[in-house]
């Protein structure tokens, strides 16, 4: 195993030891200090990566998985990966240092919280850097059970369950689409490797499932990005601990989404409807999110919609920068090659200012009691440096120099400016609507960022409507989001040491034209000029203030829309209704009747065997290939159906008994006729043994009551009754016309020689299919100490009653 596999799993390993950390050591040692050797040690790992890949070089590990279906476990490290494990690995060093002095060494329980952040963060890392579609599927789907258990920390409360099962709910959905979307993906190109479909782009532009898989695996991504209408998980994923909050919000399971867009772009980007799909519902996301963040009153639920927000602006970016693959290499791909370029430097900014802010938050939660913005104001001289590092996150957020907020969205409207000029996919005609719709939607960003600063810290002191004095934070819970506001005002000053040695990797890694770094020329800088960017930039500041001042004036306008149709209140509804049908349909099978069970069964499998045999003209016979049946079997065949009648219709057990045992005696002459002696040999041992059994059983059993009374005819009964008769018979006819393989009945011919065995039943049950045989033994054992320790317990109760008569 490589090293890179061995970091990807040293978190899942590293998770087994921390519940015998805490029990030894909490709290004396919070258990945090170890787990916070991890994400470092996963950093420092990776850094060692960043000058390689700054090269153009990359690394590739495989460790076979399932080699028989050509499934390996295939890492893969380039500049998008990178960039991404640095912000999970980074990311995580910082959360897990925050919480431990935010999560209370003996009120929490450490080790679970501990053990889910460790299986998110090792199930992150496996996705970005699996090449293998179906092993990055393995670990989304674990990105969301992990996610469901961390935001679900507090199970306690009613919200953090409900956040929990809606975030698992759409999530797991749009997983599900995805995986669909990779099947037709694999049955395009005949491979499960991400690189080698890039060798197929134009096998799969011109496949008839194109259109399909792209739909399915951007509903994966769009669930999981929270982009409309699925972002409403999002804020409700907000009652996790705040540590969690900052994590996932910021760097880790909201950014799965945009890294897979951003993997599968350049397999799908140049189309027209890619590029619609994800810029249409990437401006639509920073909308819907811009706007709704300013009507929050909850700082997490602020931060949550400016998270979704933020996500809409990224994806949008991705989706306009598509275009550049429809263009090729050349000037006018390059032009369009700088949204990607905004996308991936976003990426980085808002990973930094976003957990800033999410920390500060949980310092102001954790210090005041409430994140009530109603119940906050005058904080800016208890709490200065929670002030300053809010200003730093929030300006940023805003896009206001000089924080590096500001360089990605002028990159932004750079991108949308050059979008609307563009000649293709109907942009002549819709063009000029994304700068438009982008600029209002930054006014809103404005507006939502002053009313997390100034809302919460100036204005008049509200100290009466606290319990806690209210002072700053310890200086342990004020190191990460000192880190990470650092990193947002050096990034601002130089931005192209980061450009150099991770963007340009990434953009090449999205755009393959541009694999050869010094073909792309990448500089970022803080001033170009009075152009039309900054122009945007100071009409977002001025407009901005004027809403913010006029908020009261305006603020009513969120009440006109009526609640009952917001996607919330649909979801909820949607649930109801599920729920209720569910339950409807339930009550009519669940009648507590053996025979009602079947029906449903045996009528549901009529309905599917016979309907795809219908369907798909399954049903064939080829009784000229079949041996004749002479008058022995003919009359086996009679006396069977006999016997089987006579377990029907018998009043008498014993009769009964007898019946099932003629039955499986006349199976064994078909064995004999069949030239099969070990067949016969066995059926008739096992005949004779479960005769005895039966018989000793029902020896024990109490006396059937003698009673009269008329069984009704139905027809549902006999038509279900005939019909899986018919079905199973038109099953083993079919079966038996439609010979797709040779028999592997040759192989066990040679038994003596393969396994030393002259009897082929036992050199089949005890030799090849022996770790088969085991399992059923150790079933039958398992019912047989069931058996046994209901019987004993049945006879300790009837002991105790009567010494209690």
């Amino acid at each position: 195993m490589s090293w890179l596999h061995m970091m990807i799993f040293f978190p899942f390993i590293f998770a087994a030891f921390v519940p015998f950390l805490y029990k030894q050591f909490n709290p004396r040692i919070h258990t945090g200090w170890f787990v916070l050797f991890v994400p470092l040690c996963i950093f420092l790992y990776l850094s060692t990566f960043i000058h390689g890949i700054s090269k153009g070089s990359t690394t590739l590990a495989t460790i076979p998985w399932l080699p028989s279906l050509d499934i390996n476990f295939t890492a893969y490290i380039d500049g998008l990966s990178l960039i991404f494990g640095l912000l999970i690995a980074g990311i995580g060093t910082l959360v897990i240092l925050y919480s431990i002095y935010y999560m209370s060494k003996h009120h929490e329980e450490l080790h679970s919280f501990y053990v889910y952040l460790l299986l998110f963060m090792g199930a992150m890392l496996g996705l970005v850097f699996s090449d293998n579609i179906f092993v990055l599927y393995v670990f989304w789907e674990i990105t969301s059970v992990s996610s469901f258990l961390l935001i679900a920390y507090w199970y306690e409360r009613e919200k953090s369950r409900y956040g929990a099962q809606k975030s698992m709910l759409i999530t797991i959905f749009g997983g599900l689409a995805m995986l669909a979307g990779f099947i037709m993906l694999s049955m395009m190109t005949d491979t499960y490797s991400i690189r080698e479909m890039l060798n197929n782009v134009d096998v799969i532009a011109s496949h008839s499932l194109f259109i399909p898989a792209m739909i399915l695996i951007l509903i994966g991504a769009f669930t999981k990005s929270a982009q409309f209408p699925f972002s409403i998980w999002l804020p409700d994923a907000m009652e996790a601990p705040t540590p969690i909050s900052a994590y996932l919000h910021s760097a880790t399971m909201v950014k799965a989404g945009i890294y897979l867009v951003a993997r599968f772009t350049p397999i799908f980007g140049g189309s027209a409807e890619w590029f619609w799909l994800v810029s249409g519902i990437g401006i639509l996301t920073l909308l819907y999110g811009s706007f709704n963040a300013v009507k929050q009153t909850d700082l997490k639920a602020l931060l949550a919609y400016s998270t979704i927000s933020q996500l809409g602006l990224i994806m949008s970016l991705l989706g306009l920068g598509s275009a550049s693959l429809y263009y090729g290499y050349g000037d006018e791909s390059s032009m369009y090659a700088v949204a990607i370029l905004a996308a991936i430097f976003h990426l980085v900014n808002h990973s930094t200012f976003k957990g800033c802010l999410f920390m500060v938050v949980g310092i102001i939660d954790h210090e005041t009691g409430t994140r009530d913005i109603r119940r906050l104001g005058g904080l800016m001289h208890l709490m200065p440096i929670s002030f300053t590092l809010t200003i730093i996150g929030s300006f940023a957020m805003a896009g206001i120099p000089p924080f590096n907020g500001f360089l990605s969205k002028e990159m932004f409207f750079t991108a949308v400016l050059n979008a609307s000029t563009m000649n293709v996919f109907n942009m002549q005609s819709f063009g000029m609507l994304i700068p438009i719709i982008a600029w209002i939607a930054s006014i809103f960003t404005f507006v939502y960022c002053m009313i997390l600063v100034f809302k919460t810290f100036s204005g008049k002191n509200k100290l009466e409507k606290r319990a806690k004095n209210v002072h700053e934070a310890p200086i342990g819970m004020l190191v990460s989001p000192i880190i990470l506001g650092s990193l947002v005002i050096l990034i601002f000053f130089y931005p192209n040491i980061l450009s150099h040695y991770l963007l340009k990797p990434a953009i090449s890694a999205i755009l393959p034209m541009f694999a050869e770094t010094e073909l792309l020329d990448i500089k970022i800088s803080a001033w170009h000029g009075w152009n039309a960017e900054l122009f945007m930039t100071i009409g977002v500041i001025v407009f901005g203030t004027l809403l913010y001042i006029t908020l009261r004036k305006w603020y009513r306008l969120y009440h006109f829309y009526p609640q009952a149709i917001t996607l919330n209140n649909l979801y909820n509804l949607g649930l109801e209704k599920i729920e209720s049908f569910s339950q409807s349909i339930t009550k009519r099978y669940m009648t507590q009747f053996t025979r009602d069970y079947l029906v449903y069964i045996f009528a549901f499998l009529i309905f599917i065997i016979g309907g795809a045999m219908w369907l798909f003209d399954g049903i064939s016979f080829e009784p000229a290939n079949d041996a004749p049946v002479n008058i022995y079997e003919g009359s086996l065949v009679v006396a069977m159906v006999i016997s089987a009648s006579t377990v029907l219709f018998s009043k008498s057990r014993l009769t009964s008994i007898v019946a099932v045992g003629a039955l499986g005696f006349l199976v064994s002459f078909f064995f004999v006729l069949f030239r099969a002696p070990d067949l016969a040999l066995t059926q008739l041992v096992v005949e004779t043994v479960t005769t005895a059994l039966f018989l000793l059983c029902f020896y024990h059993l109490p006396q059937l009551k003698k009673e009269m009374s008329r069984v009704r005819f139905k027809v549902t009964n006999a038509f279900v009754s005939i019909g899986v008769g018919v079905i199973i018979t038109i099953v083993a006819l079919s079966a038996n016309g439609n010979r797709l393989f040779e028999s592997i009945s040759d192989f066990y011919e040679n038994s003596y020689e393969i396994a030393g065995a002259k009897n082929i039943v036992n050199a089949i049950l005890v030799d090849f299919r022996g770790i088969d045989t085991m399992l059923e033994i150790v079933v039958l054992s398992i019912a047989g100490l069931g058996v046994y320790t209901l019987i004993k317990l049945r006879l300790s109760g009837r002991d105790k009653n009567e010494g209690a008569e």
